[in-house]
């Protein structure tokens, strides 16, 4: 069997020994003559993987104790509607900060609940920063301050945390968990999409500071609810209980690993090859602020964009796929996750170094 490296944005690669493990549990898990598949969500051998994999993801975050861990479903974008619905406590409006694709979604959505405030857009800079802290005009009386830590599309990151004083910040962190160690205190709430970085898509975690919950719009869904699913061990409609498996395989593999400290260490040093290649050339470009720059999603273009279906093609002969940009910016994205081996960025770099030596 011969694996591609695989620079999909999502569902991404995962860590093949992940994949084998799951394989070989397959038709029975642990002994119990069942797949993970085919177990009850109430049943105690899928109790276990879930409080473990809670227990596990607690660890490598040092989330505090006043925050409660849900296994919910729906995505990023669900989550658009969830943060308002439970997070507004009465207030009549949220402050976001405009980065990309990903939040001019969030805004959209917010719009369907409450009066949204742009505190601060990178839309002027066609969005390749992240604005500047000092230019964020924040709402004291705000709900909360919506961000995106990562910009999947515009390969955009912050590399730093927003101080919101008492107004709660949120973070969809689809694309960057778990990818460095991080603050939680510092945050209100995260969520994130597990397909980048935690395990197969149909998974969103979010992590939630308590005094936050329990104040839902009347209108909210119980299934929608933070507190009842808190209330419920994420357990108040039936889970997404495979990819709660996955993602338990993964978090203890990154422990494995070394945790978060080992992951920065590891994808700070992919980024570097391929940042640093992408400087060195002008066949190839990539227009985001050196300080904002992705460690996740590395956008870059051709000199000649007559070139991009030869490069494509040259790749994926090479076993290298999924390499074409998003289709609201173009050219092409190296999504180099946790799972990404330095060993892919280089085989990448040298690719592009001898299409460069053809082409240009």
């Amino acid at each position: 069997m011969t694996r591609v490296f695989n620079f999909s944005a999502g569902p991404a690669i995962l860590p093949e020994p992940v994949l084998r493990q799951a394989a070989a549990e397959m038709l029975d898990w642990n002994g119990s003559g069942m797949s993970v598949m085919e177990m009850s969500h109430r049943g105690k051998e899928f109790i276990s993987i879930h409080a473990q994999a809670e227990a596990d993801l607690r660890e490598l975050l040092a989330i505090p104790a006043n925050y409660k861990v849900l296994f919910l479903q729906g995505g990023g974008l669900g989550q658009n509607a969830f943060v308002p619905m439970n997070l507004l406590r009465g207030r009549a409006s949220a402050d976001f900060v405009n980065t990309g694709e990903w939040m001019k979604k969030s805004i959209k959505e917010a719009k369907n609940f409450c009066k949204v405030n742009i505190a601060a857009s990178g839309e002027a800079g066609d969005f390749t920063s992240v604005p500047k802290f000092e230019t964020w005009k924040l709402d004291p009386e705000a709900a909360y301050v919506h961000i995106c830590s990562n910009e999947t599309i515009g390969g955009v990151e912050y590399h730093w945390t927003p101080d919101t004083g008492k107004v709660p910040l949120v973070a969809d962190m689809s694309s960057n968990i778990l990818s460095r160690p991080i603050d939680v205190s510092q945050y209100g709430l995260i969520y994130a999409g597990a397909q980048k970085n935690m395990g197969p898509s149909g998974l969103t975690v979010v992590i939630v500071r308590e005094d936050l919950i329990g104040h839902a719009m009347p209108q909210t869904p119980f299934v929608f609810d933070y507190k009842q699913q808190a209330d419920n061990d994420s357990m108040y409609n039936t889970p997404p209980t495979y990819a709660i498996y996955i993602a338990g395989l993964v978090f203890k593999h990154i422990k494995a690993l070394g945790g978060l400290q080992a992951m920065e260490v590891h994808n700070r040093t992919k980024a570097a090859l391929l940042y640093d290649y992408l400087d060195s050339t002008s066949f190839y470009s990539n227009p985001v602020a050196k300080e904002d720059r992705s460690l996740m999603n590395v956008p870059f273009k051709l000199k000649n964009e007559a070139l991009d279906e030869a490069f494509l093609k040259g790749a994926q002969a090479r076993g290298m796929l999924q390499l074409k940009g998003h289709r609201a910016v173009g050219g092409m994205r190296a999504s180099i996750y946790n799972a990404m081996p330095v060993e892919g960025v280089q085989a990448l770099v040298a690719y592009m170094k001898d299409f460069e030596a053809s082409n240009g």
